[in-house]
């Protein structure tokens, strides 16, 4: 008996030590775990506390090397890419540091042309990544009554110096979102979208990219090599080149350089495509734009899921007012410098269109409210916008190439 209660103290015993010691290892790990995890936390909140730094050290940066007006850069190559098309490369003059773009935008150039009463403005979006050291590109395709684009192709050279505006425009990328992303381009239109390409690869982001490229043959491929190796060297992007006129050569070559006999439409992009759910960036042609901005929109995608950029003066624009006795009377429009004073229909167009036919001088540059050249100030009224503005505008003037009146109006022109 009394070795039976011996035999169940001493298990008792064991039991209670098991247990306390159970309990001291649990609140070790305990402990521990509670360690790792606050050394976890530390480190997470330095890294944050690392990129905030970080990024505030790129904005700073970038507001010191950016520049009001216009600043002189010199030429320091100019690459044939293809049929019509020439890229080309612009370092600053002064030697000084370059700002940090968002992929998409562009430069705005002025230039003094043979002939031209006054300087000419016109904008072309930079066609490769930001943070490229001491060097920003364009690419230009020439046009058959394009003034300025002609004189780029005819007369510009390397070592000339050229007047240029800092990167500015809200067709934009933003590379740190995880949405996966359509990227559609249509010719030369193909610029901003492969600045946002480049950018996309060079962050190392595994973001989901279809990209597809509508041309007419191989003649007008833009960068062919290049897209074909970014789509073999990064599974997460996915190419569609399509044709649309195809030649002979370009069906009998080994390896084929698009993917598609067709055109860039919707019925496409519903083939190929998963699913709906991307954000759709769109550039090229008025009418491939809007039929792909109207493509989308009925198939559901939603309007903030859809950036466009317009080419040139071309742009998918959105109606300026709805018919009614406003339109069928018009706005009176008072020009206080020119003391001339018009009515304003809804089929007059946009009002430096308007100005213009009246024998009103005001102005211009890119006619796609991103340069800002056309800038003028409301004595009186409101205006209403066509497009979104590529720039910010100043409360009390408008950018006449993209809008349109809300009211009877006074503009100081």
């Amino acid at each position: 008996m009394e070795s039976s209660l011996q035999f169940i103290a001493a298990t008792g015993l064991i039991a209670l030590v098991f247990a306390v010691v159970q309990f001291i290892v649990n609140q070790f790990r305990l402990s521990r775990a509670t360690a790792e995890t606050a050394e976890l936390e530390r480190r997470l909140l330095g890294e944050r506390i690392g990129l905030l730094m970080e990024q505030r050290r790129l904005e700073r940066e970038r507001a010191e090397s950016s520049w009001n007006g216009f600043r002189k850069f010199r030429i320091v190559e100019k690459q044939r890419e293809c049929d019509d098309v020439c890229s080309f490369h612009l370092a600053p003059h002064d030697g000084k540091p370059l700002p940090l773009f968002q992929p998409g935008q562009h430069l705005t150039f002025q230039l003094t042309l043979p002939g031209q009463p006054r300087p000419v403005i016109r904008c072309y979006s930079l066609s490769e990544r930001p943070g490229l050291p001491e060097r920003y590109r364009v690419t230009i395709k020439r046009a058959k009554d394009g003034l300025v684009s002609n004189f780029f192709h005819d007369h510009v050279k390397v070592g000339d110096i050229v007047d240029v505006k800092a990167p500015g425009g809200q067709f934009c990328l933003d590379v740190a979102r995880p949405t996966p992303v359509v990227l559609i381009a249509g010719g030369v239109g193909l610029t901003p979208l492969l600045s946002m390409l480049n950018a996309l690869v060079a962050a190392g982001a595994r973001r989901e990219v279809w990209f597809f490229l509508g041309v007419g043959h191989g003649g007008e491929h833009l960068f062919r090599e290049h897209l074909q190796a970014v789509a073999e060297k990064n599974p997460a992007v996915r190419l569609h080149v399509c044709y649309s006129h195809a030649s002979e050569a370009d069906r009998a070559a080994a390896a084929p350089a698009f993917q598609h006999a067709e055109r860039v439409t919707i019925d496409l992009l519903k083939r190929v495509l998963p699913s709906n759910e991307f954000e759709f960036y769109v550039c090229g042609p008025p009418a491939m734009m809007s039929d792909l901005i109207a493509g989308l929109k009925a198939w559901g995608v939603p309007e903030k899921q859809i950036s466009f950029e317009a080419f040139g003066a071309a742009t998918v624009r959105k109606p300026a007012l709805q018919t009614g006795s406003t339109t069928t009377h018009g706005f009176k429009i008072q020009f206080s410098r020119s003391a001339k004073a018009v009515a304003w229909h809804a089929d007059a167009g946009c009002l430096l269109d308007f100005a213009e036919r009246h024998d009103i001088a005001i102005p211009s540059g890119c006619r796609a409210g991103n340069c800002g050249t056309c800038l003028v100030a409301i004595k009186s009224g409101e205006v209403t916008y066509l497009r979104e503005p590529g720039i910010p505008v100043e409360a009390g003037s408008c950018l006449t190439c993209v809008a349109v009146p809300k009211s009877a109006l006074t503009l100081d022109a």
